[in-house]
């Protein structure tokens, strides 16, 4: 059971990391390729928009950060992803 568990918190943290790393690709992208004219740009925003849809939904009916310059769900995303691995 024990080893079960390990492999699961193992296969959750690495599977987080990859997610952190499209994110990453995907706001480096976002500066290069606004438009997602590549294939990669919109790989990357359908792989990482539905983890951070939630919290676009919500930052939106709450109203928070509406005019920052900066894209606010997707940082808390990464924020949150960045909490869960520190603690698997």
């Amino acid at each position: 059971m024990e080893e079960l568990l390990y492999f699961l918190r193992t296969t959750l943290y690495y599977l987080l990391w990859v997610l952190d790393i499209a994110m990453l690709m995907r706001a480096l992208f976002s500066w290069f390729d606004p438009e997602r004219s590549s294939r990669l740009s919109v790989f990357l925003y359908l792989v990482t928009e539905p983890i951070i849809l939630p919290l676009r939904r919500l930052f939106e009916r709450l109203n928070w950060f509406q005019g920052t310059p900066l894209d606010m769900p997707f940082l808390f995303t990464m924020i949150l992803i960045m909490v869960i691995q520190a603690f698997l």
